[in-house]
């Protein structure tokens, strides 16, 4: 018996969304690598592929409690995890935050979904930054929501521009997603900015989704405020995890932690338990992880110093790029990567995706275009300072060497 033979497609929910890192450029990186080309990849801020490791007290304690990690454990994660996670916050100035106010997902990305279905209905919108971590964008549009991205300015260091926010709220905002230490930019946003972005919160009765994945990779003496501790009448979700800090990413562990107007949000705290629920729980071996982590000797402190491993990488990728002529780039205060700027003047790109497929397919170096952070103009493009100095400074070379090829004569 035979019948006529549809085409099966995706959902219409999926027509908008995009998530570009992992996309088009790199699915061309691996026919070329299937190929037997060595590609060099400063796409993704995976630290274990570049001799990254994670502490060993993770290992230990994730492989010591191995065998009594085979079941489901309660739904928003092992209490251990959730309470080291909540002397954590202390440590950061949240307030009133108890165990029962964290949950434990497979990465923060997990997280990131549950957190906008939960709260989105269609046409809601939310406030995200211009350039952004895609999965944000992508995550309300799954979820129904429209994403409105306010710009964040270069020629301030990247910090958001107040005026911008102000300017993009509407009746139908219902939050605001603060993504700092910032990737791709690098920023650390200043406290009385930080400050600011509350008020216009308050003013608007706005959430506030605050991405801290990055917060403990700093540099030149940086400090981290962490504005879930200044915005203790404000419903607060702050989002962590061991992907970054601890070169963990292969475990996904990452946590939501919920804070200030609980009151208010009842609701909605309910139906974060409900999805929370609905995936059972979180991967629990890798939870093991999270006490020592939290509780352990930072390691991280000493690979963002000067003399450090990322500290001296940042700053000789930074010092390559910078030099390059009709580039420049804003100097990192934080997290793993640069957002360098291609000088339309200079480099006239009217696609940024067609540079960096370009750029791959004669120099072999793969980075990520600017507009897939939803930056709005083909003039950027972002570089992770992960490999090693060789390997940067080989990169990065062959990047200078593919532009001065197409610079505007």
């Amino acid at each position: 018996m035979s019948g006529k033979q549809t085409t099966v497609s995706k959902s219409d929910k999926l027509h908008d969304v995009c998530y570009d890192i992992r996309g088009p450029v790199l699915r061309e990186a691996h026919r070329l690598e299937d190929e037997g080309h060595r590609v060099i990849k400063l796409n993704i801020g995976n630290p274990a592929p570049f001799g990254f490791e994670a502490p060993e007290e993770l290992l230990q304690d994730v492989i010591h409690n191995l065998p009594d990690s085979t079941g489901y454990c309660h739904s928003k994660g092992l209490f251990p995890a959730r309470k080291a996670v909540m002397q954590y916050t202390q440590t950061k100035g949240i307030a009133d935050v108890t165990v029962d106010d964290i949950i434990i997902g497979n990465g923060v990305s997990e997280l990131i979904v549950m957190a906008m279905q939960a709260l989105l209905n269609n046409g809601d919108e939310v406030l995200l930054p211009a350039p952004d971590y895609p999965l944000w964008t992508a995550a309300v549009r799954l979820s129904g929501g429209n994403p409105v991205h306010y710009l964040c300015d270069e020629q301030q260091d990247w910090q958001p521009a107040l005026d911008d926010i102000r300017a993009k709220v509407t009746s139908r905002t219902k939050a605001l997603v603060i993504i700092n230490p910032n990737n791709p930019t690098g920023a650390n946003y200043h406290p009385d900015l930080l400050a600011e972005m509350v008020k216009i919160a308050r003013e608007h009765n706005l959430i506030i989704f605050a991405d801290e994945i990055y917060d403990k990779i700093l540099y030149d003496d940086e400090v981290h405020t962490s504005i879930a501790s200044m915005a203790e009448d404000l419903l607060c979700i702050t989002f962590n995890g061991l992907s970054k800090n601890y070169r963990a990413a292969g475990f996904r562990a990452g946590w939501m932690v919920i804070s200030g107007a609980k009151y208010r949000a009842e609701s909605y705290i309910e139906g974060l338990d409900m999805l929370a629920s609905m995936r059972l729980c979180a991967n629990v071996p890798s939870q093991h992880a999270i006490q020592a982590a939290l509780g352990g000797y930072q390691s991280i402190s000493d690979l963002v110093l000067p003399t450090g491993r990322l500290g001296r990488q940042r700053d000789k990728a930074w010092e390559m790029l910078d030099s390059i002529p009709g580039v420049s780039c804003v100097k990192p205060k934080s997290a793993l990567y640069l957002f360098p700027r291609l000088d339309p003047k200079v480099f006239p790109f009217q696609d940024d995706e067609a540079f960096v497929l370009d750029l791959l397919r004669q120099e072999k170096v793969l980075v990520v275009q600017g507009t897939a952070f939803n930056w709005p103009n083909p003039d950027h493009f972002r570089v992770v300072f992960l490999p090693r100095l060789d390997d940067l400074q080989d990169s990065i070379g062959r990047i200078a060497e593919y532009l001065d090829r197409v610079r505007k004569k």
